[in-house]
């Protein structure tokens, strides 16, 4: 089978908050495990729409790779780098521009309700419209095969993918093609090549999806064929050309659980976040001061914590006898709810310690973390130089 390849991308724009930690990072340190994984802060996409305030950007970068040390991504198990550090993204962004019709990028969902959540910014910019190509960029540079997502970012990927096969098909005709396939056919041995011709017949007569994935595997599995008979063989299968670009799948992302300081999902537009490094004083506060049941106008009045933002932090931190305590203390009026608040409190900053401290030791020690990128630059730009000599040679750039 092919290796599985991960990338995923944060932009940074602010501290990061439990949101992101519960959302996004514990997702990360699972697949670390599971795949090779690329993570990046997507510092130019941070441009398109913070393009008048780059300060917030240049404070962020290495804070947020701090934040991500800390929270257990490990750069022994993932490579960890800056989008701008490595120029074939922008590279490969404007090639694709060349090909890309400006309709596919007009109907991307999120370019519309973006303009309308950010009306008090101008984005009726070039770099705005353009930023699904340069996400695609950033995915097809690296042949990355799977992508962690949120449900409204499934479009971008399936973008991605129409991105990759037209680009594909406009420039995967090597010369002979059809000719070499069917050589690489040969090669497969007489039963193979029966049986890759009988799927290949039956992907294009019928669009049988099954018969597509079993050829694809049988490729992927021949030992000792050169990549280049295993990709005009995947691209004979798919009536296409040679694959030059690698379309990925979306992998989705489990959502967040974590909820704001006011029951609404957390997030800094918001204001209702306690970041990764919020002193304990200032998370005490925080949850001290939430909004509970408007029933519970007094401490003898009974609530219910289905109604509470309270409860939906005690459904992530606290344990099932606790969850009990809470739901027949309040709906009995027995605790208050400052009492309420003290586990969730104490599960959050359980939570939030062994993360500060690593923190601590990375702020401390600089050139670290400035060593890790570096190091992460470099892996991530091997891999997509080797992308880009293929798009150029398709795309008849590499002068002799």
């Amino acid at each position: 089978m092919a290796i599985e390849r991960v990338l995923s991308g944060m932009r940074p724009t602010g501290n990061l908050h439990l949101g992101h930690y519960n959302g996004v990072l514990k997702n990360w340190i699972k697949l670390q495990h599971e795949h090779e994984c690329l993570f990046f802060v997507a510092d130019w996409h941070a441009l398109t729409t913070h393009y008048d305030t780059p300060e917030i950007i240049e404070e962020s970068v290495w804070e947020m790779v701090i934040d991500w040390l800390a929270a257990g991504v490990d750069p022994a198990n993932a490579t960890i780098f800056i989008q701008s550090r490595v120029p074939e993204h922008a590279e490969l962004h404007t090639l694709l521009s060349m090909i890309t019709p400006l309709s596919w990028l007009e109907r991307v969902p999120t370019y519309k309700d973006q303009q309308e959540k950010l009306s008090s910014k101008d984005l009726s910019t070039y770099g705005f419209l353009g930023y699904p190509l340069l996400q695609s960029a950033d995915i097809l540079v690296y042949r990355a095969t799977q992508v962690p997502v949120g449900e409204d970012q499934i479009p971008h990927i399936e973008f991605t993918r129409e991105i990759a096969r037209r680009f594909n098909h406009i420039y995967g005709k090597e010369k002979g093609f059809e000719e070499k396939a069917e050589a690489a056919i040969k090669k497969l041995g007489s039963k193979r090549g029966a049986l890759y011709e009988e799927m290949r017949t039956a992907y294009q007569r019928s669009g049988d999806e099954e018969a597509l994935d079993s050829a694809r595997a049988m490729i992927e599995e021949q030992q000792g064929m050169s990549m280049g008979d295993k990709e005009r063989l995947l691209g004979y299968l798919e009536g296409g050309g040679k694959m030059i670009l690698l379309e990925p799948e979306y992998k989705l992302t489990p959502a967040s659980k974590m909820p704001g300081l006011d029951g609404q999902k957390m997030s800094k537009s918001y204001n209702n976040t306690i970041s990764l490094r919020e002193n304990s004083d200032s998370v005490t506060k925080k949850i001290n001061t939430l909004p509970t049941d408007p029933a519970r106008g007094r401490r003898t009045d009974p609530g219910d914590p289905a109604k509470c933002p309270v409860w939906q932090l005690h459904e992530i931190y606290s344990d099932q006898s606790t969850q009990d305590w809470v739901q027949s203390g309040c709906k009995s009026a027995s605790i208050g709810c400052i009492e309420c608040k003290g586990p969730v409190i104490e599960g959050v900053l359980k939570e939030l310690k062994p993360i500060q401290e690593r923190a601590a030791q990375y702020a401390e020690d600089p050139t670290l973390v400035k060593n890790i990128v570096a190091e992460g630059c470099e892996k991530a730009r091997k891999l997509a130089r080797e992308t880009m000599r293929d798009v150029r040679d398709a795309m008849g750039l590499n002068y002799s």
